[in-house]
């Protein structure tokens, strides 16, 4: 008999280009209210003896510190039409492939010598203190020999299978990896400093990958099949997770892992990263502070959550707030915190629990701000009621391309809904009840930025104004394909100025925007 009480037995080709595209020269210091405007032409309109002729290389200008494309834009997209079509696999290779293939000869017989009950009641390092010697007992009678290092590399697989999430583990260990997409058993990518790239872990086939998937979903009430074959989950960590499963996912289960930071994110942090400017993070921590009402809009994976996040850390703390979310995944640092989540229907199609029940709920609850994590439907109309209603402060995301893209999808979703209101009512709701807008997004080099801040006025006719306080502007490109650009505020005194008066802001408000 061994430690877990059962017995030690033994079971069972590129285009010629026709001519040169020239990036425009946007490096030069824009010039100030005061001085003269640049000629038509210059530096963004050379005249046509300077161009190079065709097929001929652009050469750097400026002493080499302006990049230059270095191939025509016919021969780039030649390139890419070559070299899109072929799906990548993560099946790995050399030393992981033979620990898998000795974990699928070893883990059927660690099994039967182990009481699950058990094993479910100890930490990671204490089974794999158990497993050590029983593990010597299995390779013996299989007559295989480890050396040390592949020893423990099979024990945390055995051990990442049995209490983890198996190949998932080593990802979700990794702090520089943000996204994990898994594409059905054979395809697995990650994202590492915002650009994705194929990872070399392995699923034994699709009915491993599929109890992983269902694992996730039952630790948080939630199930996965083929009657439900959606699901939104979460892990401990607070990770948000999306699961889609066969036959709605053709090339089997589809798992999306969004990881969050383990260290909460700052605006101080964030501007040190260069996502915004040290005035912008001045004035966004005012408006947090001052009980501003905030949509936050961007596309997916432009760092919506983690700028409501970051916006929270501005909460007194005496304050009660509730956060509503299909899938909690925000980290509040306030101790008056608390979090709701929805619940789907049951198999009976009974019980559900949606965000707009939650928010009617959350009136009754006292709260001074509710946080939204994201609003897709009905639920805006009840958002906004709050905002309008003494519960100053509270914040939303959405998805949006551009802040007045974000108002026009306020109003369709509140459309969307049964409440029969005029088309005018639902705009002055939104101008009365919305503050401020802050429009995240990602650029193509993997970088996030706050590319606007704009402030909600009020109505003209029928039209909601805006005024814009800080702009990101793009100016060129390194030749790694780093994005440069300079946030700009826009000098303009901030409409919300009275509000931050309240608290005695307003004078390092208005510095912040000029």
């Amino acid at each position: 008999m061994n430690a877990f009480g059962r017995r030690n037995g033994v079971g069972t080709a590129a285009r010629p280009g026709f001519g040169v595209a020239r990036p425009m020269q946007g490096g030069a210091p824009r010039p100030d209210n005061n001085s003269p405007r640049a000629e038509p032409g210059g530096e963004q309109f050379p005249s046509l003896d300077t161009l190079p002729l065709p097929g001929e290389l652009a050469a750097p200008e400026h002493g080499g510190n302006m990049p230059v494309l270095q191939q025509n834009a016919m021969q780039r997209l030649a390139d890419r039409q070559a070299a899109s079509g072929e799906a990548g696999s993560s099946r790995m290779e050399g030393f992981e492939t033979s620990i898998h293939k000795i974990k699928e000869q070893v883990l059927p017989r660690l099994l039967e010598r182990v009481d699950p009950e058990a094993a479910a009641t100890l930490g990671k390092d204490e089974l794999a203190e158990e497993f050590r010697p029983i593990i010597g007992e299995v390779l013996a009678e299989l007559k295989l020999t480890l050396n040390r290092r592949e020893q423990f590399a099979l024990e945390k697989v055995l051990v990442d299978e049995l209490l983890g999430l198996g190949p998932l583990e080593e990802l979700l260990a990794d702090p520089e990896i943000s996204d994990i997409m898994v594409n059905g058993p054979d395809q697995t990518f990650i994202e590492k400093k915002g650009k994705l790239q194929l990872a070399q872990i392995q699923f034994r086939d699709e009915e491993h990958l599929f109890q992983i998937a269902q694992r996730i979903c039952n630790s948080v009430g939630r199930r996965v099949d083929q009657t439900t074959p959606l699901a939104d989950a979460r892990l401990k960590d607070g990770s948000r997770v999306n699961v889609i499963v066969p036959p709605l996912s053709l090339k089997g289960t589809a798992i999306s892992i969004r990881k969050f930071s383990a260290k909460p994110i700052t605006l101080d942090m964030m501007a040190g990263f260069g996502s915004m400017s040290p005035k912008m993070a001045t004035a966004l921590k005012i408006a947090g502070a001052c009980r501003f009402n905030i949509v936050i809009s961007g596309g997916t994976g432009s760092g919506k959550t983690t700028m409501l996040n970051a916006l929270s850390k501005m909460i007194d703390p005496g304050e009660r707030v509730l956060t509503i979310e299909d899938a909690a995944e925000l980290r509040l640092q306030q101790p008056h915190w608390l979090p709701l989540e929805t619940r789907p229907a049951n198999l009976e199609g009974q019980g559900e629990i949606s965000i707009r029940d939650l928010v009617k709920n959350a009136l009754r609850m006292r709260p001074d701000r509710i946080i939204l994590g994201e609003i897709r439907g009905s639920e805006c109309f009840d958002m906004l009621s709050a905002m309008n209603t003494g519960h100053d402060g509270s914040m939303c995301t959405l998805h949006s391309n551009s802040p007045r893209e974000a108002l026009a999808r306020m109003e369709n979703m509140v459309m969307m809904s049964d409440i029969k209101v005029p088309k005018e009512a639902i705009s002055r709701q939104i101008a009365d009840s919305v503050d401020m807008i802050i429009q995240v997004k990602r650029l193509r080099d993997g970088s996030r930025r706050v590319t606007n801040v704009t402030e909600v006025i009020g109505m003209e006719g029928p039209v909601i104004v805006t005024q814009e306080l800080f702009k990101f502007e793009y100016l060129d490109e390194t030749a790694d394909g780093k994005i440069i650009g300079e946030y700009r505020a826009m000098g303009l005194r901030p409409y919300t100025i009275d509000k931050a008066k309240q608290f005695g802001f307003d004078q390092a408000f208005l510095e912040a925007c000029l």
